[in-house]
């Protein structure tokens, strides 16, 4: 489904709803310790409110939408590619251009407004599925599956052994070295949940917060080396869904009902299930993390694609309604909502803001939920009938092209 201004309804709607539900899950990020967006047992699952409210964030939320945006990343490139070489312009010239400023405006977030930055890993992820621009869906997707397959080894060597190593060594007959070993890990920085001291840095003032995370850089190159695994894989199946047409919306409405129903109640099963695992566990840090990177992973891409079809069904029969309206200005606006969601959470929880880090439980940050999304929907829809762009996508777009580009409608 395209609009008069050559713009893919589909996309700007499901981009919309992947920037909004992505909050849900990084509020966690901006207002608790790192290691309660992980386990509630680190922080903020006290109350049964709390814990379920965990649940339905860990079922139907965590993961998805930074999937969303990952498949429509891959998309996107495949329309900006184009349109550069419909134009004459140099495909790699435009396409590099764009991912090394998006890289730049990646490091700014990370180390001077937030450390859960994704826009770095997916310059880095991004520079490298050019290189696949001009392969067929099928081999994209083949391709996909192969890179996301040996992510999943190397998780499951790691974390699997991990598991393995504190089965034996909690048994009653283990031997003194297993437990050891065992005892080890626990101890070891890696699962140090450290509250009291997060919980000071973060309410502390502003330099304290950007000298940790320049102290600690070594962390933004290791998370953008553990993730793309998943996002490369990702961001190939969503060239290969554009090249197909399934993500601009041109399937019957029968093919993305089908898949739909193959991927979305599994999906939600298999989650669940893992759920379970983690509250029989007691939120077990090794469960968890397990979980988080190996086990949940395929039951995480099924909801991402399965959330595609069904986001563009709803698109499909709601696209003319106000609100609908209103999410695909939002998606049109998604990079200056996401960084602009950053300075204003992060000014609300921080130290140097209001100072509410560790205040609101996870029921509560729903509040805050809520309020950022209405932020969103209010503003991006009256801001682009005066103006082409968000004002960040402005700048993105100006830097990248090296040289201003016109603004006003």
């Amino acid at each position: 489904m395209q609009t008069s201004e050559s713009r893919y309804i589909t996309l700007d709607a499901m981009r919309g709803f992947a920037v909004m539900g992505i909050l849900a899950m990084n509020i966690i990020g901006f207002a608790m310790p790192e290691w309660a967006y992980i386990t509630p047992a680190a922080y903020g699952g006290e109350t049964f409110a709390d814990r379920m409210a965990w649940l339905f964030s860990f079922v139907f939320i965590d993961g998805k939408m930074r999937g969303l945006f990952s498949l429509l990343f891959g998309a996107s490139l495949i329309l900006i590619t184009e349109r550069a070489s419909s134009n004459g312009e140099s495909a790699a010239h435009v396409h590099y251009r764009r991912m090394a400023w998006l890289a730049v405006f990646g490091l700014v977030h990370y180390f001077f407004i937030w450390y859960g930055d994704i826009l770095f890993l997916y310059a880095m992820a991004g520079m490298v599925a050019f290189q696949f621009r001009d392969w067929a869906p099928a081999r994209l997707v083949k391709w996909a599956l192969i890179i996301f397959g040996l992510g999943l080894v190397f998780w499951g060597l790691q974390f699997g052994g991990l598991q393995i190593l504190q089965y034996m060594a909690t048994q009653p007959d283990a031997s003194a070295d297993l437990v050891r070993q065992y005892n080890d890990v626990k101890a070891s920085p890696g699962f140090n949940f450290d509250i009291p001291a997060q919980v000071d840095l973060h309410r502390g003032p502003y330099a304290q917060t950007v000298a940790d995370k320049l102290t600690d850089w070594p962390a933004l190159f290791g998370l953008t080396v553990m993730s793309i695994a998943e996002t490369l894989p990702l961001m190939m199946v969503g060239m290969a869904m554009n090249k197909s047409g399934f993500i601009l919306g041109l399937w019957s409405p029968a093919d993305y009902r089908r898949w739909a129903w193959r991927l979305v109640p599994a999906g939600l099963i298999a989650t669940g299930l893992l759920a379970l695992w983690m509250i029989v566990s007691q939120y077990d840090a090794i469960t968890a993390l397990a979980i988080f990177f190996f086990w949940g992973a395929i039951p995480r891409l099924m909801l991402t694609i399965g959330y595609a079809a069904v986001l563009i069904l709803l698109t499909a029969r709601f696209g003319g309604s106000p609100l609908m309206s209103r999410v695909a200005a939002a998606g049109r606006a998604a990079f200056t909502n996401y960084l602009g969601t950053s300075i204003i959470m992060t000014t609300l929880f921080y130290g140097y803001g209001f100072g509410l880090f560790g205040e609101i439980s996870r029921l509560g940050l729903w509040a805050y939920v809520l309020m950022m999304w209405g932020v969103m929907l209010s503003w991006s829809q009256p801001w682009l009938q005066h103006y082409r762009y968000g004002p960040l996508e402005w700048l993105w777009r100006s830097l990248a092209r090296g040289q201003m580009q016109p603004m006003r409608r």
